[in-house]
């Protein structure tokens, strides 16, 4: 339904901007042979001992019991007052001295396994004088601790500070790490793994914008908790993770103080036993923007939930080898943000909680000490004794597997679908149905010779090609990359159906055509993957600087072309022996500068940088326009009074025709509507136009006039005995004398 009409919709817009697909021999991703192959793709990565189970934090709804995407995490924000608390971690090889550390989710701390400091941040050890009690905090951040130091009227610190507090030490965050402190609960003090809790560990992403310069960690309820956690071996991949929470939010019985309380309901009872363990340093309440679930309406907690992962670091310096062997324009990217993502890349969480996508193909026994990953159709068929023809979720979760450990049990599958992104990084291989199908087509166009998308890839497709390739063959998906920039709305803003600030790109096509929309984004800062204010004008000073001086140039040709065969009673046949045969120095220029530019525009090609070939487009059509066609205007037209009008007349008509067929096939890729109709009129000037076949394709040879298109042609070889330096120097010159003439006319007012 909804895919189907969406479809519709695309092939249409593509279709009218001119770019060639083949929408009948299409791939879509609900596909049942795209499904399989990427459950190959799985297959060979489980085979290698790349795949295992571990957990990702995300925001989750507790109303709803399903985690959800940082999208939809993004759709319903609301001002909301929470308790915010500074809490004691006492020392435990230093008496008497604490670390304290603030946070606004009183209820994830019955989970707290560690505490994070700033490599480089101060921390100093200070005795609060009112209090009789020492503290490690990050110096920056004493008036978390002492609040009217946040009063600048108030405050006088030569006189309040030694009221306050007094300093006895200070450390770097780095001198802190390792330094083992007393729980604040007993709950996972003897759990598996413990024995690595409750110490200092370091990272970057503490900041000193609030809270004590130290963050307290909760593995299971923060995404940098997990990963710093992991880091520093506090958990490991696969181990279970210290949680009192279940999936609607509610303490489970490892906390008894506060089960069946939601985690929301439950801070005040925990404030309350902070209090009496005499660990409540400081208790206050925060006005802040906090995430509601868009359906439930109800506030959202980020939560650990068990996700399958792909072992992306155990790989991870095969794949920055595999992307030196590829070639990207803009370069930057490649050896800039793309190299610096690949070689700080983490294992890639592949699992989602969703109905659509592929299922993952694991089926295990409940206690996972079973699991069984099936690549195929008729691995399920042979396995299972069900034979399905579609493997979505509805139909292959209801299929299970005989145990071959525990005969009279069955494997289910597990609950997940793969993320989208996993779907997108298997296309090179489920759009052929590989290895099911199509395996010697699939080899020979492998590694794909080109691709493009936006810059935003470069943590999306681009990565998840390369990451399955380098797992799959040790080599990347791609040869050549171009790399696209972002349009934007001219105010600088993304573009937003909300805001309504862009045109209607069909209104903007129907406009000024496909052709000037094209080349707009062509020889913009867009293909050097930079963003582009959108700007209609734009579109339109295409039509007016390339397209009507090119159209101009053509139908001059062919009315001077019709009137010289009208007064000379012949056929005009182009003849490049006569364009060879020319000493004009115009003729000379602009056939030297027509070889010049195909020579260009190949080289540019072939190094894929589209954004000096249209510069050099631009500037050759008007060199032909503003300078070939003014200059010998009386001579195409028949008019110098030399004795050989005609002769001269045809000569410049000969010129002027082998560079807009030229130019035509040159520009054909680029702008395709108006090339188009250029050829089919230019075509017809052709001796080999007699010959063209109904149809054309395989029987019509492909050369200019018998080719029923300009777009089944090559792009034309350039002339190397034509190049001519001297001539192209010389009308330089003679353009920039002229130039500086006028420039010097203009300031003293003199008229022609």
């Amino acid at each position: 339904g909804i895919v189907t009409r969406y479809t519709k919709e695309w092939e249409r817009t593509v279709t009218r901007l001119g770019r060639w697909i083949d929408f009948e021999n299409d791939y879509k991703t609900m596909d049942p042979t795209f499904m399989e192959s990427v459950w190959w793709v799985f297959k060979e990565l489980f085979k290698k001992d790349l795949v295992y189970q571990g957990y990702k934090v995300m925001p989750f709804s507790t109303a709803c019991g399903t985690p959800l995407s940082n999208f939809e995490a993004g759709l319903n924000y609301k001002d909301v007052r929470d308790p915010a608390v500074v809490v004691s971690f006492p020392l435990k090889d230093e008496e008497g001295v604490s670390f304290v550390a603030w946070t606004t989710t009183p209820w994830t701390l019955p989970s707290n396994i560690a505490l994070c400091v700033h490599p480089t941040m101060e921390y100093i050890k200070i005795l609060d004088k009112k209090a009789d009690k020492r503290y490690i905090v990050a110096k920056s951040r004493l008036p978390q601790l002492f609040p009217i130091m946040n009063n600048k009227k108030k405050w006088k610190p030569a006189k309040m500070a030694d009221e306050l507090y007094a300093i006895e030490a200070t450390y770097q965050g780095k001198d802190l790490v390792g330094k083992k402190y007393t729980p604040l609960f007993d709950y996972f003090a003897s759990s598996e793994g413990s024995e690595e809790y409750f110490r200092i560990l370091s990272d970057n992403y503490v900041t000193d914008d609030a809270g004590t310069g130290i963050v307290h960690q909760a593995p299971a309820f923060g995404e940098d908790d997990y990963r710093v956690c992991l880091a520093h071996g506090v958990i490991r991949k696969g181990q279970d993770l210290p949680c009192p929470v279940d999936s609607n939010g509610m303490f489970t019985d490892t906390v008894p103080e506060v089960k069946g309380l939601h985690v929301k309901k439950a801070d005040d009872t925990l404030i309350k036993l902070l209090k009496e363990k005499s660990r409540l340093v400081q208790k206050d309440q925060l006005d802040h923007s906090y995430p509601f679930c868009w359906r439930s309406d109800t506030p959202l907690i980020y939560k650990a939930v068990p996700s399958w992962f792909i072992k992306v670091e155990e790989i991870r310096d095969k794949i920055v080898e595999n992307n030196k062997k590829t070639y990207w324009v803009p370069n930057q990217v490649k050896e800039g943000r793309f190299h610096s993502w690949l070689v700080d890349a983490r294992d890639w969480a592949v699992s989602r909680n969703r109905f659509w996508g592929t299922p993952i193909p694991i089926w295990c026994s409940e206690s996972m000490d079973e699991v069984v990953c099936i690549g195929s159709v008729d691995e399920l068929a042979e396995l299972s004794g069900v034979r399905v023809t579609d493997l979505h979720k509805d139909v292959v979760d209801e299929i299970t597997i005989p145990s071959k450990k525990n005969p009279g049990t069955v494997l289910r599958r597990v609950d997940e679908v793969f993320d989208c992104w996993f779907e997108s990084g298997s296309m090179p291989y489920a759009q052929n149905h590989y290895p099911f199908e199509n395996k010697e087509k699939f080899e020979n166009g492998f590694p794909a010779d080109f691709i493009a998308e936006g810059l935003d890839q470069t943590r999306g497709w681009f990565y998840t090609l390369m990451v399955l390739s380098t797992a799959l063959f040790d080599q990347p998906a791609f040869k050549n990359l171009i790399c696209n920039g972002l349009v934007l709305a001219g105010d600088g803003k993304k573009m937003s159906k909300r805001l309504k600030n862009y045109p209607d790109p069909n209104v903007v096509i129907s406009k000024y055509g496909a052709d000037a929309l094209r080349m707009y984004l062509i020889n913009s800062p867009v293909v050097r993957a930079e963003s582009l204010k959108f700007q209609e004008s734009g579109v339109l000073g295409v039509v007016k600087e390339v397209f009507l001086p090119l159209f101009n140039a053509f139908r001059f040709f062919v009315q001077n072309m019709e009137r010289w065969e009208s007064n000379g009673g012949s056929k005009f046949v182009p003849s490049m022996d006569k364009v060879m045969a020319t000493a004009n120095p115009t003729d000379v220029w602009i056939s030297a500068a027509t070889q010049g530019l195909i020579k260009f525009v190949h080289e540019e090609m072939a190094a894929y940088r589209l954004y000096t070939v249209m510069p050099a487009l631009v500037s050759f059509v008007t060199q032909l326009t503003n300078w070939y066609v003014r200059l010998n205007r009386d001579r195409l037209k028949g008019l110098e009074s030399s004795g050989d009008e005609m002769d001269e007349s045809e000569t410049g008509l000969q010129v002027l025709y082998h560079v807009l067929l030229d130019v035509t096939i040159l520009m054909a890729p680029f702008t395709p509507f108006i090339t188009e109709y250029f050829y089919q009129h230019l075509r017809k000037l052709q001796p080999s136009y007699a010959e063209a076949e109904n149809g054309g394709g395989s029987t019509n040879p492909v050369m200019p006039g018998k080719s029923d298109s300009v777009h089944f042609l090559n792009l034309p070889a350039y002339d190397e005995s034509r190049l001519n330096e001297n001539a192209v120097e010389a009308m330089q010159a003679l353009q920039v004398i002229v130039e500086n003439g006028r420039n010097v006319r203009e300031k003293r007012n003199i008229s022609l």
